[in-house]
């Protein structure tokens, strides 16, 4: 009974997999697919090519810097006395400006104390007689609360000033 109904099956299994070759239908369909008018594609919208800009007032005073008045009646001349060493091999520091250190620390105790100036990159260790800044600038001394610097600038008129500056130490809030 059993290899009957198994025979029965497949049969019915058999006859529903082979039928005649009749795919009309799906022809007139893909003919008429076939047949529709074919569309555009719509081109790709034209990007306006990037300008850099370089921004030029780099050297400049900065905008939000009060400008310098200076007083060309009272103004302090220079010496030819005083002059920078032009022949010393220039130290890393120099290659910034002043404004860009602050003080945040001190190393050492006594005789051996360097100072800790935060800028150009990173934290420095400076000790007396090292030089800080554009203009020169030598360490002169260093305590807990400022390193003084003294700094030899032109004139204007062919001599050399010393001005005096220093870094006091930030306050960490």
């Amino acid at each position: 009974m059993k290899q009957a109904f198994l025979l029965l099956m497949m049969g019915l299994l058999l006859s529903g997999c082979g039928g005649g070759r009749d795919f009309n239908d799906l022809q007139s369909y893909l003919d008429e697919v076939r047949a529709r008018p074919k569309g555009s594609i719509e081109p790709l919208p034209k990007f306006q090519p990037y300008e850099s800009f370089t921004y030029s007032a780099a050297s400049l005073r900065s905008p939000f810097q009060p400008p310098v008045k200076i007083d060309f009646t009272n103004r302090q001349k220079g010496s030819q006395d005083v002059k920078p060493d032009e022949t010393r091999v220039r130290q890393f520091l120099e290659g910034f400006n002043i404004e860009v250190f602050e003080m945040v620390g001190t190393l050492g105790s006594g005789q051996d104390l360097f100072g800790l100036v935060s800028g150009a990159g990173g934290v420095h260790r400076v000790k007396v007689g090292d030089y800080l800044g554009r203009n020169h600038g030598r360490i002169l001394a260093i305590d807990e609360s400022k390193i003084d610097v003294i700094e030899i600038v032109p004139d204007g008129d062919d001599g050399w000033l010393e001005r005096p500056r220093s870094l006091s130490l930030k306050e960490r809030s």
